[in-house]
């Protein structure tokens, strides 16, 4: 997606939120997301994929967003306008509406890298004392109330954001993340990614 469609995306959602007549400001952010995020929520590069992700921790972003606490480049060029005029209710009607749509695998990993991935995900690293991502994330990776689901994103978006969380972005979110995803090696982060993007 180009940067230009991008930016026409992000103002349609921030008016469209702000000038929507009442009852269908849903709607109208729904149809906006879907610019970035596809209409059966599967996303399209950079923009992750939403569907059947957990509806606390999707409400929980948007507020984010609006704070700018959730502060990446791409939360600053995009999410933060975006998310300017949603209102507590729209962002967890949107969280439900994503939730609530099937997931489905991006299947755009490093095949050859999996299984460190996998190795990583449900064992962590005890000598880097790196607890396994299993305990929060969960099995199969679905996540749990706030904390995210992770199976199935894409490679592209989970190695930038494990990148991002090294960086220090988004420290405003506190441990464990900054710090586990700081001592995790990019060929660590890639396997990570890699697996992750395989899982339904």
């Amino acid at each position: 997606m180009s940067y230009v469609r991008l930016k026409i995306a992000v103002m349609a959602i921030a008016f469209s939120a702000a000038a929507a007549p009442a009852g269908h400001a849903e709607n109208a952010a729904i149809r906006n997301c879907n610019w970035c995020h596809g209409a059966s929520g599967q996303g399209y590069t950079p923009a992750p994929r939403l569907a059947g992700q957990r509806p606390q921790y999707v409400a929980t972003q948007l507020m984010n967003f609006s704070s700018h606490a959730r502060d990446n480049p791409f939360s600053r060029m995009y999410m933060w306008g975006a998310a300017a005029n949603l209102s507590g209710q729209t962002a967890h009607d949107l969280a439900a509406y994503y939730s609530s749509l099937a997931p489905r695998a991006a299947n755009d990993g490093d095949r050859g890298l999996a299984a460190e991935g996998q190795s990583i995900y449900q064992q962590g690293m005890p000598d880097a004392n790196i607890a396994a991502c299993v305990v929060c994330h969960g099995p199969n990776a679905e996540g749990v109330r706030g904390i995210p689901r992770l199976g199935g994103l894409a490679y592209t978006y989970v190695k930038r954001r494990l990148e991002q969380w090294g960086e220090g972005f988004h420290a405003a979110a506190g441990p464990p993340m900054p710090g586990i995803a700081s001592k995790l090696s990019q060929n660590q982060i890639e396997a990570l990614a890699s697996y992750l993007s395989f899982v339904k």
